[in-house]
């Protein structure tokens, strides 16, 4: 039986260019200068190439002040941003480069270090500018498949230290010489910069997404000889006899300038020959059809090639209007297989594009001859964007305590504020939290949330009764305000229940559901102080608990109702808190208890000491939602 393929939809992109913008007057000011002069054919070079800035991770010393991965895991932190999409959703990643910075390991190992993405499945794309394209296409077919349910696809280059004057101060020839025009004119052309594209079975909820309809790619190496290179030299034939790794040293392949960038002038025009070919290979196969072209998406390494596709597209029949082409090569260079990312960036978040447009992209490559196209639809969401009813930059606002103008009570309620102030500031940042603040937490966010806490809840009374059962009778008060509490707690779980199960959870992942790791240390932790005599400590954590549901909880479920157009029997458990744990009900005994003769200096250093750890440990339990 034939698996049905999953529609893919590219839902956001992020570029990362580093440092400033580059002007062709302050080029060799970072790349210096070859034996103390100036190129005799930068001028000439750039006049063809059409570009006027362009960037480089040097500084003027010509030092690297970034790499390869870690450009591309900037492009996919921006990516993610854009899209408010969290690092723990990503299940795979699809990494291009022409040159990683270490030859082993792969550069998507690399990216995957640099970029602190979770544990997930990745693949590795090296070419030349096809390489982003090749790692686009794993992305899609994964998703396609039904092997991932969204993939990031990043592509990254980091031309300019292969063209720093150092680089050839070993190599006589061209101290003596110049750089021969092989490498010369790439100097003027190549830069650096990364972009990121984040893949998904579904479209975005609001705004634009990419539904990708195909993607083509064809290699014609066997037909052709290296055109760009890197790592040997060509016999007079045109041929490469050896390696650079064949040489008897490092430093001979050095001298002999085999690790130079190259590129074959004399054969590199067949790259605009084979990609209008494949052009007119799609039309007669049926997927492409000239008239329903809105963009032209087209990756030319330099202007001076712009025009030879044109005439060899008009000799066809085919004429684009002036209008659909889109490009940003002049502002942002030629920056490799990250071009195709850094033009789509610009494009999808531009404000050009409507619903239906079709965006063709065209990406050739000279290596050793690649051709790749890639057809992109326009989905628009007609579902209008919600803003937030809450945000990160609002007010904390630490629980009100009640005490007595007492030096101790007043000194622990200055402590316990400050804890407040880093807990809020904690939990803002922790990445459910976060998607309830910037409005993109998902049905399914929200049904872990209360499957995550509601392991911990059922504890609650369990660890408060325990405190009370370890109260002595001398303090006879407090022990009672134990059980009453531990009695109003008992059957917060049951509205949790009814919450989880009207948003379409099953009874059965209720009742067979794990604490999370940070549930586990939580618990043990309270159990752990309810089980020492007369544990009165444990009022630092309840300060903490119980100012949770009386500032936050509230704000939090009718945050994630208005989200989601919930109902209230679906977030009832989040805003009865809010009353419930007031200062008109549960933080009138942890009030009384404060004011109380048990708060020695001690008691309320412990006290002071329990808010930290528990702010910590429930923190810990919402940042480790599914990990058990």
């Amino acid at each position: 039986m034939k698996k049905e393929l999953k529609p893919v939809y590219i839902n956001s992109i992020g570029i990362h260019l580093p440092n400033k913008p580059i002007s062709n007057d302050e080029m060799e000011d970072y790349l210096g200068l070859i034996a103390g002069k100036s190129s005799r054919t930068k001028q000439r070079m750039l006049q063809q190439n059409g570009i006027k800035t362009r960037y480089y991770a040097l500084d003027k010393e010509q030092q690297s002040t970034d790499s390869v991965a870690g450009m591309a895991a900037k492009a996919i932190d921006a990516c993610l941003a854009n899209g408010k999409f969290a690092k723990s959703e990503v299940a795979f990643i699809a990494a291009a480069t022409t040159q990683s910075d270490l030859p082993v390991p792969g550069f998507a190992s690399m990216v995957h270090g640099a970029s602190k993405l979770p544990v997930c499945d990745i693949t590795s794309h090296q070419s030349v500018c096809s390489a982003g394209i090749m790692a686009l296409k794993s992305a899609f077919l994964h998703i396609q498949a039904g092997e991932h349910e969204n993939a990031i696809s990043c592509a990254a280059d980091m031309p300019s230290r292969m063209f720093k004057a150092s680089r050839f101060d070993k190599q006589a020839q061209i101290q003596e010489k110049g750089l021969p025009l092989d490498t010369d004119f790439l100097r003027w052309m190549l830069s650096d910069g990364a972009g990121a594209i984040y893949l998904s079975e579904q479209p975005n909820t609001h705004g634009i997404s990419f539904e990708v309809e195909w993607i083509e790619l064809k290699s014609y190496a066997n037909n052709f000889e290296p055109c760009m290179y890197a790592g040997a030299n060509k016999s007079k034939d045109g041929k490469i006899k050896e390696s650079w790794l064949d040489y008897p040293s490092f430093s001979d392949a050095d001298a002999d300038a085999a690790i130079n960038l190259k590129q074959d002038i004399k054969i590199v025009n067949e790259t605009v020959n084979l990609g209008v070919q494949h052009f007119f290979q799609l039309i007669e196969e049926g997927k492409l059809a000239v008239n329903d072209i809105d963009w032209l998406v087209c990756h030319y390494s330099s202007e001076y090639f712009k025009q030879p596709i044109v005439d060899l597209l008009a000799k066809g029949g085919v004429v684009i209007d002036e209008k659909k082409w889109f490009t940003n090569l002049h502002d942002k260079g030629n920056t490799g297989a990250a071009s195709i990312y850094i033009m789509l960036e610009e494009l999808f978040n531009g404000n050009k594009l409507k619903e239906g447009d079709h965006v063709l992209c065209m990406v050739p490559e000279s290596g050793r001859f690649i051709t790749s196209f890639v057809k992109l639809k326009v989905i628009v969401s007609k579902k209008p964007k919600k803003t937030p009813s809450i945000s990160k930059s609002d007010e904390i606002l630490a629980p009100e305590v009640h005490v007595a103008n007492k030096p101790i009570q007043e000194k622990l309620v200055r402590s316990l504020t400050d804890t407040w102030v880093d807990f809020e500031l904690s939990l803002r940042n922790t990445e459910i939290i976060e998607r309830i603040y910037n409005g993109t937490i998902s049905l399914e966010d929200y049904r872990l949330l209360l499957l995550n806490l509601r392991q911990q809840v059922i504890d609650g009374s369990q660890w408060i009764a325990r405190a009370a059962s370890n109260v002595s009778m001398d303090y006879f008060d407090i022990r009672s305000s134990f059980i009453s509490h531990s009695r109003d707690e008992h059957k917060d779980y049951q509205i949790l229940e009814k919450n989880y199960i009207n948003c379409g959870g099953k009874r059965e992942d209720l009742y067979n559901g794990q604490k999370n790791i940070g549930s586990e240390a939580l618990s043990a932790y309270m159990f752990h102080k309810a089980s020492q005599p007369n544990p009165f400590d444990l009022l630092g954590g309840m300060f903490i608990i119980e100012g949770l549901g009386n500032r936050l909880a509230g704000k939090w479920g009718r945050a994630i109702q208005h989200q989601l157009d919930l109902t209230d029997d679906q977030v009832s458990f989040f805003t009865y808190h809010e009353t419930s744990d007031s200062n008109e009900n549960h933080f009138e005994r942890f009030e009384k208890a404060l004011n109380s003769e048990l708060l020695t200096e001690d008691m309320a250093n412990r006290v002071a000491k329990t808010a930290k750890v528990v702010a910590r440990l429930y923190q810990m339990q919402l940042a480790e939602l599914g990990n058990y």
